[in-house]
């Protein structure tokens, strides 16, 4: 039993109970929908970070630390189409860590992000912990009555649209784990931090470049995976405007956030592999040698990037940059329940390969 099965199994046991007639939605989205009074509905999320499983703590400084922990649950609030308002958030440490100045920095960086988009941070915990640092986030938005965008919202026909470009943080993953590091901290999300890169991590990325012009994109593709960006703005167009029909967050990667969007809409999906838009710094970096961008940006994961479906007719409605951030037409959902892709003449059928919990190795 993998992460999803066990959901899944939850998902079964929950909805034999009796429960609130308020919970529009409970398990099996990005969040949760809780019906308001004043034609408004509560959007509500969390996500657990847990020291070597979800971040590696030699190479996270804490504030870039604090912005991920909020981050994360940003992005699933905007990809229910939700205004974020509420945060609540509670962490465990090590007495040793308790006693530097990890807590200072680490919220600095949450406070940071919250303040960006006026997010209250308006309760948690705090606990000691034997085990490492463990953070549970909690945030809480809203929607007008009925507007909150699901996964079970796609149809045939639909066009299948993301946000920014893929690949750039599983690169910087595979780059903190050849031994990339930041120099020192880039503050609360500034770029003025350089990292230091071992001769092993250059060697075989690319040979066609400057030093100097590496160290510029290892540092992107870093920050791509220490400090995400939440598409807020985008989830509030796409949601206030009615212009989506389905939507995720890319957390575990294309092609398994894809497959749990198809999967709630008893849908398949057609995607036009050259219509991905690669992350530069990894085209730049990377090539097709040591590390091959497509595959990254197919099943990566954590570029929390909005993968959305839009009804044809409302395609020319959609701006075509939001807070700077353009987007992309890579497909078309299908009647079929599988997920094809097309790469020149050939296609094939696009397993989900993306990140699990408790995967089965068999």
């Amino acid at each position: 039993m993998n992460e999803f099965d066990f959901i899944d199994q939850l998902r079964r046991q929950t909805q034999s109970r009796k429960h609130s007639t308020r919970v529009i939605k409970g398990i099996g989205d990005d969040a949760s929908v809780i019906a308001e009074v004043g034609n408004r509905d509560l959007i509500v999320t969390t996500d657990l970070l847990v020291e070597e499983i979800d971040f590696i703590r030699n190479a996270t400084p804490p504030g870039l630390l604090g912005h991920k922990a909020l981050a994360v649950s940003l992005s699933d609030i905007a990809s229910m189409g939700a205004r974020p308002s509420w945060s609540f958030l509670s962490i465990g440490m090590s007495r040793e860590t308790w006693d530097n100045k990890f807590k200072d920095e680490f919220f600095e960086g949450f406070f940071a992000l919250a303040d960006q988009f006026g997010v209250t941070l308006t309760g948690g915990d705090v606990s000691e912990s034997k085990q490492g640092i463990v953070i549970d986030s909690v945030v809480l938005g809203e929607v007008a009555s009925g507007a909150a965008i699901l996964r079970s919202g796609a149809q045939p026909g639909d066009q299948i649209y993301l946000t920014g470009t893929l690949g750039g943080a599983a690169a910087g993953l595979k780059l903190i784990e050849k031994g990339a590091q930041m120099k020192q901290e880039s503050g609360v999300g500034g770029r003025e931090s350089e990292p230091s890169t071992s001769p092993t991590v250059r060697q075989g990325l690319s040979d066609r470049v400057t030093e100097k012009s590496d160290d510029d994109s290892i540092q992107t593709l870093l920050l791509r995976q220490l400090r995400p960006s939440p598409r807020v703005g985008w989830g509030i167009v796409l949601g206030e405007e009615r212009l989506a029909t389905a939507m995720i967050d890319l957390s575990d990667g294309l092609s398994s956030d894809l497959y749990h969007l198809c999967k709630e809409s008893d849908v398949g999906a057609l995607i036009d592999s050259a219509s991905i838009p690669l992350d530069e710094d990894v085209r730049h970096l990377c090539g097709r040698r040591a590390l091959d961008p497509l595959a990254l940006a197919l099943h990566g994961g954590e570029d929390f990037e909005l993968l959305f479906t839009v009804d044809p007719k409302n395609a020319s409605r959609l701006p075509k940059l939001v807070d700077g951030v353009p987007i992309s037409r890579i497909g078309e959902i299908t009647d079929a329940g599988i997920m094809n892709i097309t790469e020149k003449n050939r296609t094939w059928k696009l397993e989900p390969r993306g990140f699990e919990h408790f995967k089965n190795e068999g």
